[in-house]
């Protein structure tokens, strides 16, 4: 009886498991292998993160821009352009010479391409411009080369007298001198005397 134990005991520890270990090793598909990959990837992580975000950009000691963020992660790409994405949302606020709030931009998402200077604000974008204008889309562009904003999608601007719906948007980085591509219709608002 005891030998039948030793036999068993000896044929699970030096055969049984050995062979299911291989069994199992060969049973792996070539697709788990590349799943594991391409969530190990180093560039699909993030290289940095900064919680609550409070940052002025100056220009000769003056005031250019603020930028408030809940989240920031910054992302190295390998082939591509690197990028700083704000999954929280963003609050941009732009001063003219005087370092007053010349207009300011929000939205629920964005990126930042570094190599091309693009900004892409997404998700509830609203911007707003010194006279009180007030812009309202789902996706907006700011090229700080170009010094330019513009969105492709349904805009919609509200000034002092009317709102404007449209669709293809663009202007000048302050949304002071702005022009809707295709307008789909106006709705005229009484002002107060």
């Amino acid at each position: 009886m005891i030998t039948g134990k030793l036999v068993y005991v000896y044929f699970v520890k030096s055969i049984l498991i050995p062979v299911l270990g291989i069994v199992m090793l060969f049973s792996c598909k070539k697709n788990d292998i590349e799943v594991v990959n391409n969530l190990t990837q180093t560039d699909s992580l993030p290289m940095q993160s900064i919680n609550n975000l409070e940052t002025t950009y100056t220009d000769s000691a003056r005031k250019k821009i603020q930028v408030f963020a809940p989240l920031v992660k910054r992302y190295l790409k390998k082939d591509e352009n690197d990028q700083i994405v704000f999954p929280k949302g963003i609050r941009v606020f732009f001063y003219d010479g005087n370092e007053e709030v010349e207009s300011w931009l929000s939205s629920k998402h964005a990126v930042y391409y570094e190599k091309e200077g693009l900004w892409e604000a997404s998700d509830s974008v609203v911007t707003q411009n010194s006279k009180g204008e007030v812009l309202n889309t789902e996706l907006l562009y700011w090229n700080e080369k170009e010094e330019r904003i513009y969105s492709p999608k349904f805009v919609q601007i509200t000034t002092r007298d009317e709102v404007i719906f449209g669709e293809g948007f663009e202007s000048d980085q302050s949304f002071t001198y702005w022009n809707i591509t295709k307008v789909k219709g106006t709705i005229y608002q009484e002002t107060e005397k």
